[in-house]
């Protein structure tokens, strides 16, 4: 009966995560479909993601960009669609774009005896606007979440990741059960 029981669990290992993916992906076609009013399921995700590349193409355009630029200045410009604008296009821009913000992965001392660390990312090299002249800012993302903590340390508790910074977000993300395990090599302070 136990092996029963173990097989059953094994099973809910593979199934559950398998299952939720195609439910999300079949959810998602199914809105953009709907939205665009195609009978044909998964052509309005296929076209929407076209227009997307096309408008990409566009931005890289030197004949084009100057369009979308004035059209991203007058968002920037209205006072409610500013604010939501500008925070979407920065959570964007953190994961993609020439400007990553979470490309630095570190290691983080968080008592002064050395014991407790945290990974997390450098966001910020230089914080001498808020007067904290030796100090960068670091995210600290939490588990099985997509939310965390930006907290300010000075230089000397934060030591650089040998890691490639989409390994270091799944393993944070997951809580330390995916991706690959940090090379985490203690240097003398």
């Amino acid at each position: 009966m136990k092996r029963v029981v173990r097989y059953f669990l094994e099973g809910l290992l593979y199934v559950i995560p398998l299952a939720a993916t195609v439910y999300i992906l079949y959810t998602i076609f199914v809105t953009v479909d709907s939205w665009l009013g195609l009978p044909v399921p998964g052509a309005g995700f296929l076209l929407t993601i076209a227009g997307i590349t096309a408008i990409g193409f566009l931005a890289s355009n030197v004949l084009t960009r100057g369009l979308l630029s004035l059209v991203a200045a007058l968002f920037e410009k209205m006072p409610v669609i500013k604010l939501i604008y500008s925070a979407i296009k920065d959570l964007i821009g953190a994961f993609v774009g020439e400007k990553k913000s979470f490309d630095k992965p570190v290691l983080v001392t968080l008592t002064r005896d050395g014991h407790a660390k945290a990974i997390g990312f450098v966001t910020r090299e230089s914080l001498e606007a808020y007067g904290l002249h030796d100090h960068v800012a670091v995210y600290l993302p939490q588990s099985y979440n997509f939310a965390g903590n930006l907290l300010l340390f000075p230089k000397e508790q934060v030591q650089p990741l040998e890691m490639d910074s989409s390994e270091a977000m799944t393993f944070l993300v997951s809580g330390g059960v995916s991706g690959k395990q940090p090379n985490i090599e203690q240097t003398p302070s």
